[in-house]
């Protein structure tokens, strides 16, 4: 039986994907560096080989490539392959956990293993979902670099519902630090090509609207850990040793976004904490802790 011919959600057959790997190499440029703090709004400097490089850079290091014809309608390379054929239309990034082991740097060549490491379904307001866990792990000729488990969700279309956001969150927290950012279409088109995602949603605004039922363009979702991520660091002072992360609710392009994050707790030079991105209407966005 061929991956495609499994029968909508065949929990049995998706879980046989359980265990799979893919590696794959990359190099660590300057180029990528400057690119990277250019999209971040940051300045891109003269990066030097041995230099360490930014947080959150590894999601532009060896993504998947596919040539167009394995492409599906959404962009995404077409279901089958490493990741299991979840036979629902709207893939999105659920969320993660990251640990820092050693810092990247400018000219790592660096190796990532990819692995399935469990497939669940459950049932939502909109339907079936289908969650799909993946573990990365980079490492350079020093050794481990970052670990990394990826959740995948996967659900029904269901167009319309999507742009009805949801409530505006009660209790945000007070921060002890925050900023503004506004993602625009450049933005996200860069952050998209930096990271090699073809995903539609994310600069290709009629797409967005009339197929997946978005009001406007989607903020990555590893753009937002990025900016909660930087932020972190910022206020602990160090880069976090572990970074928890989920998606609560979409984020649109268009509108100011503020990314906020407060400290919880203090065990020697670790400095505990969680952070959040909260769009204009009141929403949370994503929501992390860090430690």
């Amino acid at each position: 039986m061929s991956p495609m011919d499994a029968s909508p959600l065949d929990l049995d057959h998706l879980r046989t994907w359980i265990g799979r790997t893919e590696t794959a190499e990359d190099q660590l440029s300057g180029q990528t560096v400057r690119a990277f703090r250019a999209t971040l709004e940051q300045d891109p400097g003269d990066p030097e080989p041995g230099e360490v490089a930014p947080l959150a850079i590894h999601w532009c290091l060896s993504p998947p490539i596919r040539p167009m014809r394995e492409l599906g309608p959404d962009g995404h390379p077409a279901r089958g392959g490493f990741l299991p054929p979840v036979p629902l239309p709207r893939r999105m990034w659920a969320g993660g956990e990251i640990v820092h082991r050693d810092p990247l740097r400018v000219g790592d060549r660096v190796r990532r293993t990819s692995r399935i490491g469990d497939v669940q379904v459950k049932h939502g307001r909109t339907g079936p979902l289908c969650f799909v866990a993946v573990h990365h792990d980079f490492e350079t000729a020093r050794g481990p670099a970052v670990s990394e488990c990826h959740d995948i969700v996967y659900r029904e279309m269901t167009p319309g519902r999507t742009g009805q956001p949801p409530e505006a969150a009660g209790g945000v927290p007070q921060a002890d630090l925050s900023e503004t950012v506004e993602p625009g279409p450049t933005q996200l088109f860069r952050y998209s090509a930096l990271t090699f995602n073809g995903h539609r949603i994310h600069y290709d605004r009629t797409y967005a609207r009339e197929v997946e039922g978005y009001p406007g363009l989607v903020v990555h979702g590893p753009l937002q850990a990025t900016w909660l991520l930087h932020l972190a660091a910022r206020l602990a002072g160090r880069t976090p040793e572990t970074f928890r992360f989920r998606g609560l609710s979409p984020v649109m392009d268009g509108a100011p976004l503020t990314v906020s994050a407060r400290l919880t707790g203090e065990t020697g030079r670790a400095r505990s904490g969680e952070a959040w991105t909260l769009t204009s209407d009141g929403r949370v966005g994503m929501q992390a802790t860090f430690s």
